[in-house]
């Protein structure tokens, strides 16, 4: 079966293309911006995730004699749009947001050039990629700063699609969670892989202690015991007579888990296991995480919450028509407008390194461009040349690394997990 993702698209999308290559205009030369006009209800910043993904499904998006015959069966498109896909490479030119980078409202996050036939039949995969990873990335960087430095382990696998779970662990582990269960992840993408035993595994075994048994001896005694398959004190009790006060952490899953944590941190520490470690899991989103901050918590695993972007789980981006030869254009629907032209923006900071506003300029013959002060940053980089991505640029573990920066330069307001204007304003600069 072919592996292309150029079905991956819109069938709209091809009716435009088929279109537009009959009357002429498909090959004019187009300029198409990934923005949002507004963040997801009760969210002060947005987290740019997915870019990487969107690179390498645009480097492998090419038409197939399967998908081309699907499209021929059900008569898409004309016979010479076939014979035009067939031959379909991107060639154009992508600048955006590097991947970990924050976003507001009319932030200009991803920059497409070439013909519009080329560009057109990208919406629907640019789109799924980023507003899915996106959502993902700034639930789990909400979540990240609730948990204050404490580990926090993604698991949400069996909540979501299963592609939709490897794409979720990266985008997780690129807003600064530890590690997670998802094992194709850690081989797609290098991330950390952690995980231990379920309730499931308890009830094989014909007691607790013989189950725990099982696991020191084949884990050893840093592995993580689920001790509240039956009564959580007695199965604390079990954990500490089998692996010793050297256990590595026990994990709590139901019931009141901020009161039943401070009862086994107290627990624990009268058994002489005090390095053992609480971990807890259960239906975790960040209100429950910040609410446990005072608790004697050492970790946190999170999985439906994560993955359904905890209650957002689109970043409402959209891929609009900003250019055409050169010429501005843009749609004026009410509460759908947006702006012409091809744009960049800037990112103004303080001196003490707050970022203060962002700037949102038109690239354009004769328009003028903000002036950097001294601690501004503009914020595009180039991402694609003539269809190849461009050479060196930032891996997960950077783009990590910028994210963590990013969040720390938010006014302390902006990290707040209730309902506010975004974090910093966005503000168009005019000639």
């Amino acid at each position: 079966m072919s592996t292309s993702t150029a079905l991956l698209t819109d069938h709209y999308e091809l009716t435009m293309l088929d279109s537009a290559l009959r009357d002429g205009t498909a090959h004019r030369s187009c300029t198409f911006e990934v923005f949002t006009r507004r963040l997801p209800n009760g969210r002060r910043y947005g987290v740019f995730g997915g870019v990487g993904r969107v690179l390498d499904a645009i480097e492998d998006f090419t038409f197939g004699e399967e998908e081309l015959a699907q499209l021929a069966e059900h008569r898409v498109v004309s016979e010479s749009t076939l014979e035009w896909l067939r031959g379909y490479r991107f060639q154009g030119q992508i600048d955006g947001y590097p991947e970990g980078e924050l976003f507001f409202p009319g932030s200009p996050l991803l920059t497409v050039r070439g013909t519009f036939a080329e560009a057109v039949v990208l919406e629907t995969l640019v789109l799924s990629i980023l507003n899915h990873d996106s959502a993902i990335a700034a639930a789990a960087a909400r979540m990240v700063s609730a948990a204050n430095g404490r580990r926090i382990i993604e698991m949400g696998s069996r909540r979501t699609h299963e592609e939709s779970a490897v794409a979720a662990a990266r985008a997780a582990y690129l807003a600064g969670f530890t590690a997670t269960s998802n094992l194709e992840a850690g081989r797609r993408y290098g991330i950390p892989t952690t995980g231990t035993a379920a309730h499931a595994f308890t009830l094989l075994h014909d007691s607790e202690r013989a189950a725990f048994e099982s696991q020191v001896a084949a884990l050893g005694t840093g592995t993580t015991l689920l001790v509240d398959t039956y009564d959580i004190t007695r199965g604390i009790e079990l954990a500490v007579e089998v692996a010793g006060p050297e256990l590595g952490a026990v994990r709590i899953d139901s019931g009141d888990v901020g009161v039943l944590a401070r009862q086994a941190r107290e627990q624990l520490d009268a058994l002489g296991a005090t390095n053992t470690r609480i971990v807890v899991s259960g239906d975790l989103d960040e209100y429950a995480i910040a609410a446990l901050r005072a608790e004697p918590v050492d970790g946190y695993g999170v999985g439906t919450s994560l993955v359904t972007g905890s209650g957002a789980p689109t970043a409402e981006m959209v891929y609009k028509l900003v250019e055409v030869e050169g010429r501005p254009v843009a749609k004026r629907s009410s509460h759908k407008e947006s702006r012409g032209g091809r744009k960049a923006a800037v990112r103004r900071y303080k001196e003490t390194g707050t970022a203060v506003e962002e700037v949102v300029f038109q690239l354009a013959p004769g328009a003028s461009e903000p002036v950097l002060g001294p601690h501004d940053r503009s914020l595009q980089v180039p991402l694609m040349r003539d269809g190849k991505r461009v050479d060196d640029l930032p891996g997960l573990e950077e783009n990590r690394q910028r994210l963590r920066h990013a969040l720390v330069t938010l006014p302390w307001e902006g990290l707040k997990l209730s309902q506010g204007e975004p974090a910093i304003p966005t503000v168009f600069h005019t000639s």
